[in-house]
């Protein structure tokens, strides 16, 4: 079976940080691109950070510089850590893994979901 499980979201003040960890039960995760979208209730789903098999990474504007994207493929595990927290990056996190260019899509993967709070 395959499956996404999101962990590491909580509460942080503005300017703290936190990590965001994927473990991913997928055959094969090496070739998978991994992304991290958010989503707050009432608007859309929005990409956060992605990174290929090759290890090439994209970001969103809002993010560059504070938020880095990595892979460990021997843990089947993507990561994402958050630096410089501002009260607008408060949404629900998702993983999302899929294979060729369906990030995103009904043919991606997609975990539960965790919540990340930043208070001012």
């Amino acid at each position: 079976q395959v499956q996404l499980v999101e962990s590491g979201g909580g509460l942080v003040q503005a300017g703290g940080s936190l990590r965001l960890s994927c473990a991913a039960s997928i055959s094969g995760f090496s070739v998978y691109a991994v992304a991290w979208y958010r989503q707050v209730p009432g608007k859309q789903r929005e990409l956060v950070a992605s990174i290929r098999s090759s290890g090439i990474t994209n970001y969103a504007d809002s993010v560059k510089g504070r938020f880095t994207i990595s892979r460990d493929n021997a843990k089947t595990t993507a990561f994402l850590q958050m630096n410089s927290l501002k009260p607008e990056d408060t949404a629900v996190y998702y993983c999302n893994a899929a294979l060729g260019w369906v990030l995103g899509t009904d043919k991606s993967l997609w975990g539960q979901g965790t919540q990340v709070t930043v208070s001012s």
